[in-house]
């Protein structure tokens, strides 16, 4: 019986503005929940909400809902109004917010001073601090009054409610006093202490939890939007790789074009110095290119004609002309930048749990202030110090820190990953990383280049050296269109100092046995080697065939001067990848559909015992669900369409960035350069990363554990509440900036990785 259709959903982007903490942010998602078929993610540190809907529910429904629950939104594309200060300083709104903050600090400065030092404390001291801080009170401290009477007309309440409330109490309190409890006396001194004291018949005042409440709260967010902006500086640096113009050369000669403008097949000009501005083929010049913005290879790359570049890699050599191959959204700069933002649209477990318990967070706080201040009162308490204990219960209690723990954390790791050549799909794949603990590897592409190359040369003694024999096989091959002939071909243009190759006369191919011709007056022959070999040339030989090799010896006018092993050589990186996995308590195991022989070449280079040949891609997958039904936890790496299937079935699909879009498509984590060393470099990052998240919730929980019941019992006085409040979202935004400076370890020497993988002799 046919199953019910699939419910078709789309995807929206808002930029949220008015957010302030984590209550915010549980009032964003149920508010858009509240619509049938909707659900949403919303991210305090980035100001953005991801919501899936239907396609009956329009965009502009988002917006107005997310207006109606008492906050700003816009769509992608358009200037998102920001309420918070976390935009940047050449904003309007930013600035506006910081200069708020500069008047609102030369005003509550001379009230925190003489309130906080008796000494200093003149004649009528308390009626200047009175009119210094009621500009602080209904000025400075109107942002959290406007947010909180928007909240109030929706019923709900956030951390600005708290805040609003706090000022509201302490300055109504410090103006009761001054002018009906005594407090207004021209001789009034007031001593100083982070405790509630007894008011010996006079009230105190608290102008200066009026005053300070308000300076810490702004000054404490608008260092905590700075920090913000920095966990998305990646983000902001792939976007200011992308090329604005481009210069096209065509029949009419050369102009310049906007990028959106550029299409595929058109060559554009690329001068020493500047982006390459879309993914290409070189059609003209040489240069190299620096990918290291990109995939986080720190050599630049040589490339010619034929030869694929990046954009957003820089030319740092000659003049080149590129053919587009790529544009918009379809380059790899393009896809990188949307596999971070959509790694940094979602929520980790941790996160989850924070964001309900925010959600009840601030009426709890609210409905314990009421607590508080009816027990102080009841009992008979002076009506000060019960006004004191619900005012800093308002102010210590945010859950600013709860909203910020995981995302800061996650937009700093996901950036520093993209830098370093490792993209993570999400939270998930994050956390995935962190628990695995056995690899399925591919072979061919993965462990090894995925190619034909030279891997030794062994001259024989008294010849006519190692030089001279590649030089003259190279020469020969050129003829020859047999995969092993053209390696050959490759590595003698690379080792022979002189930009040609001599030429070849009288070619002759010999089926199933190599190739010969003349060149420099010589005859030389590259066959299949026989039972004659020199000493040496036969112990290599031998090597060869245990390290899976096809072997092929040069003949010189009838002498054999030397052995070429040619095979799908290891990765550089490869033994060092494997072994730091196996550091890290993962355990390796190669999967791959080649012969028996060379694999185990490899897994025994590599030191792999638990190897898997000839697998067909349906035997991966079958492998994966064996080891994860054995309790494992499994991440498989591959770069083909053969492996699919198996980075679909595994708990974390990792792909390799030169791979086919159908095993990038199919994967958790992508390692943009190629290299399999990254795939260390990303457990590492991962389990840093949770940490972090680990550390900055312990503190935003314990934060509150520790200071709402000091608050509760009058132990704690409102300024330094706030202080301290407004310190533990700093301390969270702090801790998850540690990631940007994240560093792989160090490269070690290790043993020469040996070539590997064997091709049938011609």
């Amino acid at each position: 019986m046919a199953g019910e259709p699939a419910v078709v959903q789309e995807v929206t982007d808002l930029a949220v503005g008015g957010m302030t903490c984590a209550a915010c942010v549980k009032r964003v998602e149920k508010k858009l929940a509240r619509l049938d078929g909707v659900s949403a993610s919303v991210n305090l540190a980035a100001g953005r909400a991801r919501v899936h809907h239907p396609p009956e529910v329009l965009p502009e429904q988002l917006v107005a809902t997310v207006e109606q629950a008492g906050y700003t939104a816009t769509l992608p594309g358009r200037p998102a109004e920001r309420r918070d200060g976390s935009g940047d300083d050449t904003d309007p709104e930013a600035r506006r917010e910081r200069d708020r903050l500069a008047v609102t600090a030369l005003l509550a400065v001379p009230v925190l001073v003489l309130s906080m030092v008796p000494a200093w404390q003149f004649r009528n001291w308390q009626w200047l601090c009175f009119v210094l801080a009621a500009p602080v009170v209904v000025w400075g401290a109107r942002p959290f009054h406007q947010r909180a009477a928007r909240a109030l007309r929706h019923s709900a309440s956030t951390m600005d409610t708290l805040v609003s409330l706090g000022v509201v109490a302490s300055f109504a309190w410090s103006t009761y006093a001054l002018f009906l409890g005594g407090a207004g006396d021209p001789g009034m001194r007031m001593p100083v202490s982070l405790v509630p004291t007894a008011s010996d018949g006079v009230a105190h005042i608290y102008l200066e939890a009026a005053v300070g409440v308000p300076l810490f709260v702004l000054a404490g967010r608008y260092l905590e939007a700075r920090a913000r902006r920095g966990t998305g500086a990646a983000l902001r640096s792939l976007a200011e790789l992308a090329a604005k113009e481009v210069a096209v050369r065509d029949d009419a000669g050369e102009r310049l074009v906007a990028i959106e403008d550029l299409r595929v097949g058109q060559v554009f000009v690329v001068r020493p110095g500047e982006r390459v501005a879309t993914d290409g083929t070189v059609a003209e010049g040489s240069s190299a290119v620096d990918l290291s913005l990109v995939t986080g290879e720190s050599e630049p790359a040589e490339v010619g004609p034929g030869t694929a570049v990046i954009g957003g890699s820089v030319n740092v050599g000659g003049l080149l002309a590129v053919r587009a191959t790529a544009v918009g959204a379809d380059t790899r700069l393009a896809r990188i930048t949307h596999l971070v933002t959509e790694a940094q649209a979602g929520k980790a477990r941790a996160q989850r749990l924070a964001d309900r318990v925010a959600g009840v967070f601030v009426p709890v706080v609210l409905t314990l202030a009421a607590t508080v201040l009816g027990f102080w009162l009841g009992a008979g308490a002076d009506p000060q110090a019960a006004i004191t204990a619900c005012v800093a219960v308002l102010v210590v209690a945010c859950p600013c820190a709860l909203g910020l723990a995981t995302p800061t954390a996650l937009m700093a790791a996901t950036g520093r990953g993209a830098r370093l050549g490792v993209l993570v799909g999400g939270p998930q794949a994050l956390e995935g990383l962190r628990h695995i603990d056995v690899v399925v590897l591919d072979k061919t592409g993965t462990l090894t280049s995925g190619h034909m190359s030279v891997a030794r040369i062994t001259a024989a003694p008294r010849g006519i050296g190692e030089e001279q024999a590649i030089r003259l096989a190279g020469a020969v091959e050129r003829g020859s269109e047999h995969p092993l002939g053209r390696a050959i071909t490759v590595h003698a243009r690379r080792a022979t100092p002189a930009a040609t190759l001599p030429a070849v006369t009288a070619f002759t191919a010999l089926p199933g046995r190599g190739v010969r011709g003349e060149v420099e007056g010589r005859l030389v022959e590259v066959l299949a080697p026989d039972d004659e070999l020199p000493v040496p040339l036969a112990e290599a030989l031998a090597a060869a065939e245990t390290a899976a090799h096809t072997p092929v010896v040069v003949r010189v006018d009838g002498v054999t001067e030397a052995l070429i092993e040619v095979g799908d050589v290891l990765r550089p990186g490869s033994y060092r990848a494997v072994d730091r996995l196996r550091r890290l308590g993962v355990r390796p195991v190669l999967a791959t559909g080649d012969r028996e022989a060379p694999a185990r070449a490899v897994a025994t280079a590599l030191r792999i015992d638990d190897v898997h040949a000839r697998c067909t891609p349906e035997d991966k997958a079958r492998l994966v669900h064996r080891l994860q039904e054995g309790g494992h936890r499994v991440a498989v790496v591959g770069d083909g369409v053969n492996d699919a299937a198996a980075l679909a079935g595994a708990d974390l699909g990792i792909a390799m960035g030169a791979g086919t879009d159908v095993a990038v498509g199919a994967a958790d984590v992508t390692l943009v350069r190629g290299d399999i060393d990254a795939l260390a470099d990303a457990v590492r990052l991962s389990r840093s990363t949770l940490a972090t998240i680990r550390v900055n919730l312990l503190w935003a929980f314990g934060y509150n554990a520790v200071t709402v019941p000091l608050a509760m019992v009058g132990l704690l006085n409102p300024m330094p509440a706030a202080a301290a409040m407004s310190v533990s979202s700093l301390l969270v935004v702090g801790n998850s900036l540690r990631l940007r400076a994240w560093q792989p370890a160090p490269a070690r020497s290790r043993p020469p990785a040996t070539p590997a993988r064997a091709r049938s002799p011609r």
